[in-house]
């Protein structure tokens, strides 16, 4: 059996994709072809690079987002608005974003030799309006980068008379390339949005244009299966509602770990469901990658340290948790991560829930660690203290990891962090940001009992 993965665009957000790579490891899946489109490219590089899922998580939590912006010449910006060839060019993708996440061109070009899966990645040729999918052997760090150059953006790369650049509206995820190496079973791992939602705005309806342009290829790609006759068992990991957009990561509204921990949660989410343990995979039409529209929430950062006897912090739980402003909890969102003292790597949440019970709100999900699923919960009883203190009531939760339970609090001004990091989700214009952030406090206050 041949076995692809198909690794989508979605620019920056791929961060994502580390995460879905690190369950996916833990699963023993093992694939003979490696394709990136876009953003995709970075996760295939990193693969054919060496780079192990952990690996990834840890590379990705290091990089800044900021990194991925270089200026172009002074004088490149004195032509105007209407002749400026992008806002930026690929040398802070090539110069720091590649070394930062281990991409090592060589080692892609001789991975072959070492026994890592075949790569292609797919890269447009503007100037014969080629949609190329370029070997292992034939890239190197500059057209990498051309890969992931979105027209506007970034500049495309120009050599020998050629313009190469991001593929994006041609075809976002490499089917079709799967589909002509005889591909048995593919791994589709999607980041585009695919949702009723139309959002009005330049930047909303930019992203449209790239979901149109996206999914109008992968129902191309399916066609052409079925034309040839080819048939082939399909998985698909996306998250179930769309990610954050680039600008919420480069502005630091997310971070890259509550990315790479929701892309973990959402492939041990798809792991878990019966026809992906039974190899059945999914039907062949758009309604794989399909999203929900979510509700209007507030996202929140919790870091909850744990101190040793020695000052220092002997376990770190960080939570992103995604809260409706009205209604039940059932569209409640948790992620994060846990480490303890001792563990090598933060352990990743699986199955992550959110609960408000008589005043006590608790999170719940699993990790793994040396193979086996450890159940997680974190529970802060919301009790409103007599005096002045209010917020200082919310910073201390008792958590359990496994055997082991400890408490842990939010640390010196902790609760001002907590709420300084509130992000609306679902909300769109200033107003309407305004009101889910009002009302998702007012939430936590009619949640709170008294002492």
């Amino acid at each position: 059996m041949t076995r692809s993965l198909v690794l989508a665009g979605g620019g920056m957000r791929v961060a994502w994709q580390a995460g879905v790579m690190r369950a996916l490891d833990e699963a023993g899946l093992t694939f003979d072809h490696v394709d990136g489109t876009s953003g995709g490219i970075l996760t295939a590089a990193m693969i054919l690079s060496d780079v192990d899922g952990v690996e990834m998580c840890r590379r990705w939590r290091g990089l800044q987002a900021s990194a991925f912006g270089s200026a172009l010449p002074f004088r490149d910006y004195l032509t105007g608005p209407w002749s400026l060839p992008a806002l930026g060019d690929a040398d802070g993708i090539i110069d720091t974003v590649f070394p930062t996440l281990g991409i090592d061109a060589e080692a892609i070009r001789t991975s072959g030799r070492r026994g890592r899966p075949a790569g292609t990645f797919t890269v447009v040729e503007f100037t014969s309006k080629e949609c190329l999918s370029l070997t292992e052997e034939q890239v190197d760090a500059e057209l990498l980068a051309a890969g992931m150059s979105l027209p506007g953006w970034v500049t495309p790369l120009e050599r020998g008379g050629k313009i190469y650049t991001d593929a994006v509206w041609v075809r976002d995820a490499g089917v079709a390339e799967a589909v002509r190496r005889g591909a048995d079973e593919i791994w589709l791992v999607w980041c585009i949005g695919n949702t009723p939602y139309w959002g009005d705005g330049p930047l909303e309806q930019y992203v449209h244009m790239i979901e149109m342009s996206a999914a109008g290829a992968l129902a191309a790609d399916f066609a052409l299966a079925a034309a040839l006759g080819h048939d082939f068992t399909l998985h698909v990991i996306a998250p179930a509602t769309p990610l954050p957009l680039d600008p919420e990561f480069y502005l630091g509204r997310i971070s890259s770990d509550a990315l790479v921990a929701r892309g973990y949660a959402d492939a041990r989410a798809y792991l878990a469901r019966r026809d992906a343990r039974a190899g059945e995979g999914v039907p062949h039409d758009l309604a794989c990658t399909a999203m929900r529209v979510p509700p209007v929430s507030v996202r929140i950062t919790d870091r909850l340290v744990a101190e040793g006897a020695d000052g220092a912090d002997d376990a770190v739980c960080e939570f992103t948790v995604q809260v409706p402003v009205e209604g039940p909890l059932d569209d409640a969102v948790l992620v994060g991560s846990i480490q303890l003292g001792g563990w090598p790597e933060p352990a990743y949440l699986a199955g992550g829930a959110v609960s408000l019970d008589r005043g006590t709100l608790t999170y719940t999900g699993t990790v793994r660690v040396d193979g086996a699923d450890v159940p997680v919960e974190c529970t802060r009883d919301l009790v409103d203290d007599p005096g002045w203190d209010a917020w200082d009531d919310l910073t201390r939760a008792r958590v359990r990891v496994g055997g082991e339970v400890f408490e842990a609090s939010l640390g010196i001004g902790g609760a001002a962090r907590l709420v300084a990091s509130a992000e609306p989700v679902g909300a769109h214009g200033v107003i309407e940001r305004a009101r889910a952030v009002r009302l998702f406090w007012q939430r936590v206050r009619a949640a709170r009992r008294p002492a």
